[in-house]
């Protein structure tokens, strides 16, 4: 959550010539505003919906970036999904979003900016449960990052992902 996503995944999108689809603005354009969908209809109903709109992104034909929201993690058929896909997970830490992010648009910080560090301690064993390689925002320029992840694209996104016991990349290569 708030490690920069959207803004990372659309340089790395026109850097590799492909399209670029963002979950959350996805379910905004079919919903309205997360923030005000979360008040009305609370946050399970907005879950099944974001696995939904993730379940129809992600089996779309082409090559493609697809940013998730941070929680999209939180379903376990999109965990599933998931598997058959490349996966770049983007870390940050509690200072960097306090200092970056716009929480009013986050409705799971904006009263309590602190949760940061309690969500991310429940939901970080997901993130590395489907991610293939993991890159630190808050220890590179946003230039640093898109080289990096669009070459690790080039050499392993382009393909189905093959089964295999580890993989995960060592975030220190990646730092």
């Amino acid at each position: 959550m708030a490690a920069g996503k959207t803004s990372l995944g659309k340089r790395v999108a026109r850097e590799l010539g492909v399209p670029f689809v963002d979950t959350d603005a996805v379910f905004v354009r079919r919903h309205g505003v997360i923030t005000e969908f979360f008040a009305a209809h609370g946050e399970p109903e907005f879950r099944r919906i974001e696995a939904e709109v993730i379940a129809e992104e992600l089996a779309a034909e082409g090559c493609r970036i697809v940013a998730l929201g941070g929680g999209a993690v939180l379903s376990e058929r999109t965990r599933e999904l998931l598997n058959s896909h490349p996966v770049v997970l983007l870390m940050t830490t509690q200072e960097a979003v306090l200092r970056t992010a716009n929480l009013s648009r986050r409705p799971l910080l904006r009263d309590d900016p602190e949760a940061w560090g309690r969500i991310l301690k429940e939901r970080r064993p997901l993130y590395e449960e489907v991610a293939d390689v993991t890159y630190r925002t808050d220890r590179a320029t946003q230039e640093q990052l898109v080289r990096r992840v669009a070459q690790w694209a080039r050499g392993n996104g382009r393909s189905q992902r093959p089964q295999r016991t580890d993989r995960s990349v060592s975030t220190e290569e990646h730092e």
